[in-house]
C-alpha cells in the first residue's frame, strides 16, 4: 500500500463524530468499500441477511467496487477524501490535506 493511502486510512479513522471535517453515511460507506478492496480484493463472502441492514449496506458498497485493482481502490481511497477536505475548507482540513501530500 502507498503510504497516501495509510496516511488517508489514519485520517478517517481519527475523525471525531463531532469534528469540524463531518462524512456522510454514503461517504462513510465508499470508504469502507475502498478500504476493503485495497486490502483484501474481491468480496468473497454472501450477502448479508435481510435483517441486517447495516451489514447489506456495507457488503452492497463493497460489492460496488468488485473487479478494481487494489491499486486503483488505494488511490481513488485518497482522492475520495482529499476531495472531502478541499470541499471543508477548515483548518483542520488544510492540515490533513498537506499531511496526505507530504506522505
Amino acid at each position: 500500500m502507498t503510504t497516501k493511502f495509510e496516511k488517508a486510512v489514519s485520517i478517517v479513522n481519527s475523525l471525531p463524530k463531532e469534528g469540524p471535517v463531518q462524512t456522510t453515511t454514503d461517504q462513510k460507506l465508499r470508504f469502507y468499500a475502498l478500504f476493503k478492496q485495497a486490502n483484501e480484493g474481491d468480496v468473497k463472502t454472501s450477502r448479508p441477511g435481510l435483517m441486517d441492514f447495516t451489514g447489506r449496506a456495507k457488503w452492497d458498497a463493497y460489492k460496488s467496487v468488485e473487479g478494481m485493482s487494489k491499486e486503483e481502490a488505494a488511490n481513488k481511497y485518497v482522492e475520495a477524501l482529499l476531495e472531502i477536505l478541499k470541499a471543508n475548507q477548515s483548518d483542520e482540513s488544510i492540515k490533513y490535506i498537506q499531511e496526505i501530500e507530504k506522505a
